[in-house]
């Protein structure tokens, strides 16, 4: 057994791998802002992201860094897991930075779960964690697949990419986090695996979309086939691997959050396609729909880059334009046979 991991953020998903690394580690340890998350999880449930589920007695929350400072010191720390979302990477490892160095310093690993695209920089949180930690590089890792939080905790088979340049490293993550339902394997393409990651909430928004329209098998395939080709256009430009498109940050990811009612984007789009607003949905909950800002960095990346994407770009002026989205499907449709391939 490992000493103890330490995961930055309570939401579903960093909740989700406390209880996975929970069977690996003496203790894991949530940090959180919220009193109400706090409480929750020190009584053994995360009430507000995955109501009803237990977690183990190995499980805590801390509120600050005194008080994780009061019962830990950095030697006991053998992982550190990113649970924060991708706007929120910037703001809050400038505020920590000396911190996480140490933790650098002493040779622990980081796993980062964001998915996503900065809207303003157009970064992918690899870039994002190299602007603050260019030295450490090789200590940071990032995970991404087929991955439900209330699967992963009702301890569902779940198979990811873990993707990292150190293979010492990755070997090593990979075993932290290894159970007999859960499973990471190893990849040195970041790229890839963050833009699979990313661009695959795009289309669960659209897959929502699609089934809030009343369509059903036919046009959700045509979606995800349509889908796939427009991501590896995005990963040439981005020196991604195209076969990593192929694999569980891809196209298993892409599938799941596409046809599932547990994903959180994709009820994003059977809501859009009800007629709410993106604004309102947002504003009426507290989990992060990722997609929702990585749709207006997606259409960012694609007109600087002159990336013909012309899905991506549908969802883009359904959410940010208000254009109907039967008149994007129309569109689609509509485009010259030539232009497709």
């Amino acid at each position: 057994m490992k000493n103890v991991a330490l995961i930055i953020g309570a939401g579903a998903f960093g909740t989700s791998i406390a209880s996975v690394l929970a069977n690996n580690f003496d203790k894991v340890v949530l940090m959180v802002r919220s009193k109400d998350i706090y409480d929750s999880i020190n009584s053994h449930e995360n009430k507000i992201y995955l109501p009803g589920q237990k977690l183990s007695e190995n499980i805590s929350a801390v509120l600050s860094w005194d008080e994780f400072d009061g019962n830990f010191k950095i030697t006991d720390i053998d992982l550190v897991v990113n649970g924060l979302p991708t706007s929120a990477i910037n703001s809050y490892y400038n505020e920590n930075k000396k911190r996480f160095v140490r933790f650098f310093e002493n040779e622990i690993p980081l796993v980062s779960l964001s998915k996503g695209i900065d809207p303003e920089t157009l970064e992918l949180s690899d870039d994002l964690f190299d602007n603050h930690f260019s030295a450490y590089k090789d200590f940071i890792t990032f995970l991404s697949g087929p991955s439900f939080a209330k699967e992963i905790v009702d301890k569902q088979v779940t198979t990811v990419s873990l993707a990292g340049k150190k293979p010492q490293i990755l070997i090593e993550v990979c075993e932290m986090l290894a159970t007999n339902y859960f499973k990471a394997f190893p990849t040195y393409d970041v790229k890839g695996v963050l833009l699979g990651g990313a661009l695959k909430n795009i289309l669960a928004i659209a897959g929502g979309i699609l089934e809030g329209l009343g369509f059903n098998h036919n046009t959700r395939a045509a979606m995800i086939t349509r889908g796939i080709t427009e991501m590896l256009r995005f990963g040439s430009v981005l020196n991604a691997r195209p076969e990593t498109f192929y694999s569980f940050a891809g196209m298993g990811d892409l599938i799941l959050t596409t046809t599932s009612s547990l994903s959180r984007n994709k009820t994003f789009g059977l809501e859009i396609a009800k007629g709410r607003s993106p604004k309102e949905i947002i504003e009426s909950q507290r989990s992060v729909v990722e997609g929702y800002k990585t749709t207006r960095a997606a259409y960012k990346l694609a007109k600087d880059y002159n990336i013909r994407a012309p899905l991506f770009t549908g969802i883009y002026e359904i959410l940010y334009n208000d254009v109907k989205p039967q008149d994007v499907l129309d569109s689609l449709m509509s485009q010259p046979i030539s232009s497709i391939v």
